[in-house]
């Protein structure tokens, strides 16, 4: 099933417009910056390897020569403001005059704009009417107040029509996002309409219709106006980086928190390869372009002029070459002297990013293969106030604080090794949340009426052509010969239990089936995107396939969502609900999707209230509506962990059918439907995710250490064994300290390792047959005899506290 364990920082499904986000911009920097800083810091990253995923060929058996080199001498030294910047200025100003020629035959209609309170305007404050091809929306936003137009990044814009004189090809709209690929994990949100009819519009970019509805979007709410922000800083980097070291840009995207740009620098040879020293030149460098307000210029570009503007540049030919079709047309921005290949949208004018940080730099590959260019990746973060530029900055030694891969070190809970990359090594005290966490699933299975299966690890893959796993997923998953044929590990759980299902004859009586299954799961993951534990290649899920009746589908929806609050409710975490609903390319009766949809929508409305869910109109898999859940940790970020999701496809490729129980010819059998679920998706992730909320503390119930005991004098030691091993007997994690410090240092030390509690014995507790009771943040609780202790912490545990 489609689940975290996918892509966190890269998506599961690839797709050409850029996925909204939901936090708060702290929330979504903290997450995105920790994530890639390590990614960025990692060996793999730093020579290179990002691109490769783990097969044959990587291991040391064989060589291979057959690397793609594109860059060659495109790129020969470090050079301030090479003379090709200019050349490519002037392409740019022939092809913008025949655009011009090209915009003076348009003919200017009146036109009128809708706001999102209904509210009709179609002039300005002047009276002057409003005309498609020369009013825009920062004209809109000034009629309004002017504060709005000078705050707002960028407009999303859902038109009633088109003029006739607008053709959505002519304008470059038709064309291939360039930059798809490398921004399929931000999806900007294009507005409820995911028709062309919406669309996120530059600012000073003239309207070519009326509008229905016409939203302007701030950085401070909304994702997309980052989305966008964040994009147009990437151009300024861009810039700078052309301008201070003449490099040869290949694509410059943003992320869910920030941006970068990759540049090819030449070889070893060339001396191009950055280092912390032009972190200063380059933020120098930024602070001159922003300080220019250069405007966002945009440029409709043939196929042919764009080939011309960018010759030289070997990959962005390689672009165009490939992406844009012959005869079409695509478009570039400039700003100041950047010219850049780029569908947009973007801020008005450089001035807009108030404040800019280069913040780390990696090395990496084109197209993310080894074997092709390696290039250098520089990236930043900006903002439209310096104030929050500071507090961003606060937030990071704060995260670093709490980064998983830190404390799971410092509390030995996790290895890695280079001779299983992307695979956990579970260490004693680290195994002991591992399973913890899937007792307490296992737990409410057993309350929740789930039946836990085994299904096998590795399959025939004709299994997952069977599912359409193997057309779009195969070079993620691990693939190997048996005995002439292709057999692959499985990657995720559905299609076995599919199988499951189908092995007997089925009534409408038996349903719903719940299964549950654990079972191990790989996935073949590029190297450099690995990320201590929330990337990895081997994981468990908690994984559950519900098969179900149609009537049944609000019902068990209920019942997961129910399952889903006790969850995060124990673990001290809020959470936010949305329903993606059917997407163009679906599959399957619409009449099905409605009623589904309808049923989605009672179970939530019955859950949480009506009002207290969003809708994400088109964003449903392909195969059914989906309800995305979004939890929020200890520091506000924002994780998808969770996930409920219908499947009609499933049943039908694997032709499962149940007996209705009716004598109506044609009905006597029907399709299930499946609701894939998972509560805490991997347990890899949901680990680190966990690690990070708690900073390390973990609660009592959880905790891999509980108890130290700890003698003040040698005298007590037998005692104090004794009292460990009864603790240890009940079942709790008990530790005794008979070392030879002092009994201050062994106070501290298991307050820094995280015992939850410490149990200090002397003479009187001994006489007394009790313990003196601190907790790890040094608050003395006083003395217990020792069954009651058992007692008290068997609540804790009970409680999950």
């Amino acid at each position: 099933m489609a689940s975290d364990a996918a892509p966190a920082a890269i998506p599961e499904e690839v797709s050409s417009l850029w996925k909204s986000l939901d936090p708060a911009v702290r929330a979504a920097l903290i997450e995105s910056e920790s994530n890639a800083a390590a990614a960025a810091a990692s060996p793999a990253a730093k020579a290179g390897l990002q691109g490769r995923r783990a097969k044959a060929s990587t291991g040391p058996r064989m060589d291979d020569d057959t690397s793609t080199l594109i860059g060659g001498g495109s790129f020969a030294k470090r050079e301030a403001n090479p003379g090709w910047i200019k050349v490519r200025g002037d392409v740019y100003d022939a092809v913008k005059g025949r655009r011009d020629e090209e915009l003076e035959k348009k003919v200017p209609v009146d036109i009128s704009v809708t706001m999102p309170d209904g509210n009709v305007i179609s002039e300005d404050k002047e009276g002057v009417k409003y005309q498609a091809w020369r009013t825009t929306p920062f004209d809109v936003a000034a009629t309004i107040s002017r504060g709005l137009a000078d705050s707002a990044s960028v407009a999303r814009v859902t038109y009633a029509s088109y003029v006739s004189d607008y053709n959505l090809s002519e304008d470059g709209m038709d064309a291939a996002d360039t930059l798809a690929d490398a921004m399929a994990d931000l999806d900007l949100d294009e507005g409820e309409d995911k028709s062309k009819m919406t669309a996120l519009w530059d600012m000073t970019r003239p309207l070519v219709g009326p509008v229905a509805k016409m939203e302007f979007l701030k950085f401070q709410d909304d994702p997309d106006a980052r989305t966008v922000f964040w994009h147009s800083s990437a151009h300024i980097l861009g810039e700078a980086l052309e301008r201070l070291y003449g490099s040869r840009l290949t694509i410059g995207p943003p992320l869910a928190g920030g941006f970068y740009y990759d540049s090819y620098m030449g070889d070893a040879s060339s001396n191009g390869q950055f280092n912390e020293d032009d972190y200063k030149p380059v933020e120098a460098e930024v602070a001159k372009i922003v300080k220019q307000k250069q405007k966002f210029e945009r440029l409709v570009v043939t196929k042919e002029e764009a080939l011309e503007m960018f010759a030289g540049n070997p990959f962005k030919e390689q672009i165009i070459s490939t992406k844009v079709p012959d005869g079409t047309r695509t478009t570039v921005y400039r700003c100041g002297d950047l010219v850049d290949l780029c569908r947009g949208p973007h801020v008005p004018h450089t001035g807009r990013i108030k404040a800019f940080a280069a913040t780390r730099h990696s090395a990496t590959n084109w197209l993310g293969d080894t074997d092709n260019d390696s290039l250098q990746r520089m990236y930043g973060i900006s903002f439209p106030d310096k104030k929050m530029l500071k507090t961003w900055k606060e937030n990071q030694e704060k995260a670093k604080e709490r980064d998983h891969r830190r404390i799971a070190q410092k509390q030995g809970l996790v290895m890695f090794h280079e001779l299983s990359a992307g695979s956990a090594f579970w260490l004693p005290h680290g195994a002991r949340i591992y399973n913890k966490l899937i007792d307490f699933i296992k737990g409410h299975y057993w309350k929740r009426g789930y039946d836990e299966i085994i299904t096998p690890n590795v399959y025939n893959l004709d299994l997952w052509h069977q599912s359409g796993h193997a057309m779009h997923y195969k070079d993620a998953m691990f693939c190997f010969d048996v005995e002439g044929k292709e057999w692959a590990m499985k990657p995720m759980n559905c299609p076995g239990h599919c199988l499951m299902f189908g092995g007997q004859i089925r009534s409408y009586r038996d349903l719903p089936i719940r299964y549950a299954d654990f079972g191990t799961l790989h996935r073949n993951e590029l190297s450099g995107a690995l990320s201590g534990l929330t990337r990895v290649r081997r994981f468990q899920q908690d994984d559950a396939h519900i098969f179900c009746r149609e009537d049944q589908i609000e019902s068990e929806v209920l019942g997961a969502l129910d399952f889903m609050s006790s969850v995060y409710t124990t673990f001290g975490m809020t959470y936010k609900l949305e329903l993606s609903t059917r997407p163009k390319k679906a599959l399957g009766d619409k009449e099905l999707w409605d009623r589904a949809e309808a049923a989605l929508a009672r179970a939530m409305d019955t859950f949480a209230g009506k009002g207290g869910w969003k809708e994400n109109p088109g964003d449903g898999a392909f195969y059914g509506p989906k309800i995305d859940i979004k939890v929020m940790d200890a520091m506000e970020r924002v994780h998808q962990c969770a996930t409920v999701q219908l499947d009609f496809q499933l049943p039908i490729r694997f032709e499962l059918q149940y007996n209705t129980g009716s004598k109506d010819k044609g009905n006597e059998f029907a399709r299930p439907i499946i609701v894939h679920r998972a509560m805490l998706g991997s347990v890899e992730r949901m680990f680190a995710v966990l690690c990070e909320h708690y900073g390390g503390k973990w609660p009592f119930w959880l905790s891999p250490r509980q108890v130290m005991v700890i003698p003040i004098h040698k005298d007590w030691n037998d005692y104090c064994q004794g009292v460990r091993d009864k603790l240890h007997a009940e079942g709790f994690y008990a530790d005794v300290d008979l070392s030879k410090a002092t009994f201050q240092k062994k106070v501290r030390s298991a307050q820094i390792e995280q015992y939850n509690f410490q149990l200090v014995v002397g003479a009187e507790e001994v006489k007394n047959g009790t313990v003196n009771i601190r907790t790890r943040d040094n608050k003395v609780e006083g003395e217990k005899k020792v069954d009651d202790l058992i007692g008290y912490l068997k609540e804790l545990q009970a409680e999950y506290k």
